[in-house]
Order: C-alpha cells, then sequence, then structure tokens
C-alpha cells in the first residue's frame, strides 16, 4: 500500500515545518524570531539525514519489509528535504547575524566551521540529486554520494560543539541509530561469519 502513494503526499508533509517557520520568522513580533528558528531548523536537519542515511542498513536488515521498500524508493527525497531545511537553518543564521563580518568572525568556533564545511558538501548532492545526472554521471554519482557520510561525521560535530561542547548528548543521541546500523552494515558485509564454499 505505502509504494503506491504518490511521493507528492511525502513532499507535502516535509514542507509543512519549513512553511510554518518562514511564516512565523516574518510575523512574529519577536525581535529575536531568526535567532529562536535557528536551531529547530538545524536539529530537523540532522534528523532527515540521519533517517537518509539509516535507509539502506534498515532495508539490509529488513530486507522483506513494505516499510523499508517505501523508504528506499523515496530516500532520495528524504536527502533533498534535509538540504532544503539546512538551507533554511543557514538563512535564518545569517539573518540573525546581520552582517558579513560577524558570520566571518564566528568562522573560526568549530560548530561554526564544521557547519558550513558540511553544508557546502550539501550543494553539490542536492544539485544532482535529479535522474538526468544520476544517468550522465554514471558510477561518479555514487561516488559524490557517499560524501552524505562526512557531512553526517560534520553535522554530528556541529551539533555535538555547540555551547564549546558542554551539551553533547542530544547530539549523540539522535546519531546512535545510525552508528549501531553501520555498524551492522559493516559486520553484514565484511565480518559476518560465511559458509565455506564447496570445492
Amino acid at each position: 500500500m505505502l509504494n503506491r502513494l504518490s511521493p507528492y503526499w511525502l513532499w507535502a508533509l516535509l514542507s509543512l515545518a519549513p512553511l510554518a517557520w518562514i511564516y512565523q520568522a516574518f510575523t512574529s513580533d519577536n525581535a529575536r524570531i531568526f535567532h529562536i528558528l535557528v536551531h529547530p531548523t538545524g536539529e530537523w536537519a540532522a534528523r532527515l539525514l540521519i533517517v537518509t542515511l539509516m535507509i539502506t542498513p534498515l532495508a539490509l536488515l529488513f530486507r522483506h519489509s513494505g516499510v523499508t521498500r517505501w523508504l528506499r524508493k523515496n530516500r532520495r527525497y528524504f536527502g533533498v528535504a534535509a538540504f532544503g531545511y539546512a538551507a533554511l537553518h543557514t538563512f535564518f543564521y545569517l539573518v540573525d547575524k546581520g552582517s558579513v563580518s560577524v558570520v566571518m568572525g564566528e568562522l573560526s568556533r568549530v560548530y561554526i566551521w564544521t557547519g558550513w564545511i558540511a553544508f557546502a558538501i550539501f550543494l553539490p548532492l542536492a544539485v544532482t540529486s535529479m535522474d538526468y545526472f544520476v544517468r550522465v554521471m554514471g558510477t561518479w554519482w555514487k561516488w559524490l554520494q557517499r560524501w552524505t557520510y562526512v557531512a553526517a561525521v560534520l553535522t554530528l560535530a556541529h551539533w555535538a560543539s555547540l555551547h564549546d561542547w558542554g551539551h553533547p548528548t542530544a547530539a549523540l543521541v539522535h546519531f546512535a541509530p545510525l552508528a549501531a546500523l553501520e555498524a551492522y552494515r559493516l559486520w553484514y558485509w565484511y565480518l559476518r561469519p560465511r559458509a565455506p564454499v564447496a570445492a
């Protein structure tokens, strides 16, 4: 049943929060509204990235599940949505800071430069997410998509290092299921005992 659902329903669901945030940003009387919205947009961008990366090992673990088949079919949509949330997060951050000099002055902080590098990696991944680039780039497309894991590590560092590493628990808890699933994936493909091949 899930596989027969139109992807437009998924896009509608994923667009609800960004539309609400944008409406809130431009209608609120709170002078700090852009600062307030930086945090939920960033956290949800990270959550969608985690979901995107969890899909492949989940499909390996639950091969015959209709849910995992649906997730695999729509994996790219979750990835593009993660980029959209991250772009909104970046926009709110820039508006909140209000000047280039302030933004440049913060670049040396770990939670800033890790975020910028992760976002820079996301850009080509989002641009090449269309079927056209999959066909044109061939095997290079998969190579480029593997940079998503680098972006995920940087996103973890970006989130965990907020407040001078004072509160990394939330980030670690969110990324723990992904780490466990990737460990299972590594075990499955490279470390699990295999039946001896008959001579």
